[in-house]
């Protein structure tokens, strides 16, 4: 039994279909099954793997690398605070204590009314407005201690629903145009390039060809002479020292 909705298996398996290897469609089809749960559980990226032909261990470690994908609970909304050099210049630090005790949780936990995860994020991108926060990846604006308690009664009332979606939702438009090419087409395309990689391997398995020896006796002519150098001139011996004539005992001075 499928672990996705039927309405999101049918947008899986469209997606596969649109690339020519079915594993370069893991990362979308990870993204259908978080807007589902909220986050990827085990099953969702089980099912993930089979779709794809690859392994649940690897639908994971993709899975993980990503900040935008959660293999864990998260809340209804996941809040994230920016905590970058610009950020932190314009109060970032005091909005997150800020939103710890007003969330009533540190940063990386989910309050426990299941709601809300508050995230401290590296960098946001929108480092003019700052301390800049998001909300399910969407921007709600530089906060500060007041705003953020007003953005955080709207969310709960539901008033932001139109702007931000529960977590797991990144786009609302359904793509309805795949590739158009006709199928033959993508056929003849794919065979010839699996043809191309085969020359290709063929040619890279070839042993490389040993040079050929080359036969002394079809050499004409003798080999050129060389010049000997000349041997060195050994260095001249020295002078000897003229001797010391001595003075002789008893003799006159």
């Amino acid at each position: 039994m499928s672990h996705l909705s039927a309405d999101l298996l049918a947008q899986a398996q469209e997606l596969v279909a649109l690339y020519p290897e079915p594993r370069s469609a893991l990362i979308p089809l990870c993204h259908l099954a978080q807007e589902q749960d909220g986050w990827l559980r085990p099953e969702a990226m089980g099912e993930i793997a089979d779709l794809v032909g690859v392994t649940a261990a690897e639908v994971r470690g993709t899975a993980t690398f990503y900040d935008m994908l959660h293999t864990e609970p998260v809340g209804t909304y996941v809040v994230s605070v920016c905590t970058n050099i610009a950020c932190l210049l314009g109060g970032a630090q005091e909005l997150l204590e800020h939103a710890e005790l007003r969330l009533g949780v540190r940063a990386g936990g989910t309050s426990t009314d299941g709601v809300f995860t508050l995230e401290e994020a590296e960098c946001l991108a929108d480092c003019d407005r700052t301390p800049c926060v998001q909300v399910n990846h969407r921007y709600v604006g530089g906060q500060t201690a007041e705003s953020f308690d007003q953005l955080v009664d709207d969310l709960r009332r539901g008033s932001l629903a139109e702007t931000v979606p529960p977590h797991g939702t990144l786009i609302r438009v359904r793509r309805s145009v795949g590739l158009e090419v006709d199928k033959e087409t993508i056929v003849s395309e794919r065979a010839a390039m699996a043809a191309a990689q085969a020359t290709r391997a063929a040619e890279a398995a070839k042993p490389a060809e040993a040079p050929k020896p080359t036969d002394a006796a079809t050499v004409s002519g003798p080999p050129p002479a060389t010049e000997s150098a000349p041997a060195p001139t050994p260095p001249a011996a020295p002078p000897s020292p003229s001797p010391i004539p001595r003075k002789k005992s008893g003799g006159p001075a």
